[in-house]
């Protein structure tokens, strides 16, 4: 059970980390493609127009989902010391 658990271990975290992250980082591309197609109709080019937006976005994001995040994360914790015996034995 040594490899391969630490492989699952592996790809749990890693599969954790882009559920936890993903919802962000897709409002704040989804933000950024609306604020450059307004800038590029308006010829208007300045670079705190592009910023501002997005941070405020992606905070908002992050404050809203901040229950399931948490969630997540602690189900991951609770599972990861559950088997924290089996991921010793590895190797």
């Amino acid at each position: 059970m040594g490899h391969e658990a630490l492989l699952d271990l592996a790809k749990t975290t890693l599969l954790t980390a882009l559920m936890v992250v993903a919802p962000a980082l897709g409002v704040g591309m989804a933000v950024g493609l609306v604020v450059s197609f307004f800038q590029t109709v308006t010829s208007l080019q300045e670079q705190t127009l592009t910023i501002v937006p997005k941070m405020l976005a992606v905070l908002a994001t992050i404050v809203l989902l901040l229950p399931w995040i948490l969630g997540t994360l602690r189900e991951f914790t609770a599972a990861l010391f559950e088997n924290l015996a089996a991921y010793g034995q590895a190797g």
